[in-house]
């Protein structure tokens, strides 16, 4: 079973040769663009990536509301994001982003004194802990799974439009167990399991029967920018050069 938030992987997978279609009933609930057409992969969940800030640190009429009022010179040193070069749903965010505003943001932000991290977990944590008082990036149900456990997370959801970050499954050809993945695919897009990543993991589900647990902000309410694996994956190693070269890592 292959897993994983860069959606744009998927695509390369497909054209290698080295998956095996199957795609569950459940699946067809789902929107058409959000699995393969021709039944190599899909998604099977997705998240946001937001901008948050820590409200012991920023007073609400001074925090950000939109990607471009993170270059203010206030901001600089406050700053926490992850990496693409780590992190494939940084590539996804990164590419959205610059799709809607251009490298040239990507390269005031990286002028910024930013607090560079890893993976998409870690700006959530750092904000939980006070170490930065704005995140630039970080995956929602991150930030969800820490306002639940007390910290003074406040979320955003950037004017521009909040990236999707849809997570896909797949299933290798010549597994040795292929049956086994078909039943675990099978169970991961039960209505049963989704309502429970969605009660307890904090992500968000295609299913139309999923409910959102209290508090969380419908999609009808976020703007969010598009998806594009295709694009993204003939975009990829083009997103890591750049983000390095303007962040300097």
């Amino acid at each position: 079973m292959l897993d994983g938030s860069d959606q744009a992987l998927f695509v390369t997978w497909k054209k290698q040769g080295i998956l095996e279609p199957y795609i569950p009933t459940e699946l067809m609930k789902w929107p058409a663009d959000q699995r393969d057409p021709d039944g190599m992969y899909a998604s099977i969940r997705f998240t946001l990536m937001p901008i948050a800030y820590n409200t012991k640190l920023v007073k609400p009429e001074d925090a950000p509301k939109s990607f471009a009022d993170l270059l203010d010179p206030k901001w600089s040193g406050k700053i926490v994001k992850a990496h693409p070069s780590y992190s494939g749903g940084i590539v996804t965010s990164t590419f959205q982003t610059v799709k809607a505003m251009g490298w040239g943001y990507i390269e005031k932000l990286g002028k910024q004194k930013v607090l560079q991290v890893q993976s998409a977990t870690e700006p959530p944590k750092k904000l939980a802990l006070g170490e930065r008082a704005v995140s630039a990036d970080g995956l929602e149900y991150m930030d969800i799974r820490e306002q639940q456990a007390g910290a003074p997370i406040k979320i955003v959801y950037p004017k521009e439009g909040t990236p999707f970050i849809p997570g896909c499954e797949a299933i290798a050809k010549n597994a040795p167990h292929p049956n086994a993945a078909k039943l675990f695919m099978s169970f991961m897009v039960s209505r049963e399991t989704q309502q429970y990543l969605a009660d307890n993991a904090g992500l968000r589900s295609f299913n139309p029967d999923v409910k959102l647990k209290p508090g969380v902000v419908p999609l009808a309410q976020i703007k969010l920018l598009p998806s594009d694996p295709v694009a993204q994956a003939a975009a990829t190693e083009e997103i890591k050069k750049k983000y390095s070269q303007y962040f300097g890592i």
